[in-house]
C-alpha cells in the first residue's frame, strides 16, 4: 500500500478539486453564453437589425463590431 495520499482537497501545495470544478464551470458557463450571443447575431444579421443599437436605434460603430461581433449596442449604451 503507499504512503502518499490521493486526496487534493487537502493538499497545502495544490489547488483543491472545488476550485478547478468551480473555474470550469463559469468558463463552461462563459462559453454558452458566447454561443447564445452568437446565435442572436446571426439572427439579427438575418432580419436585417445586426450592427443597429438595440435602445437608440442608431448604428453600431465598425470598430465596436470588429471588436465585438455580438454587440447588440452602440458604445453609449453597452453600460
Amino acid at each position: 500500500m503507499a504512503l502518499t495520499s490521493t486526496d487534493d482537497e487537502h493538499d497545502p501545495e495544490g489547488q483543491t478539486t472545488a476550485v478547478d470544478r468551480s473555474r470550469t464551470e463559469a468558463l463552461l458557463a462563459g462559453a454558452e453564453q458566447h454561443l447564445v450571443d452568437l446565435d442572436a447575431a446571426e439572427q439579427r444579421l438575418e432580419d436585417g437589425s445586426y450592427g443597429i443599437c438595440e435602445v437608440c436605434g442608431r448604428p453600431i460603430p465598425r470598430a465596436r463590431l470588429e471588436v465585438r461581433p455580438t454587440a447588440r449596442t452602440c458604445v453609449d449604451h453597452a453600460a
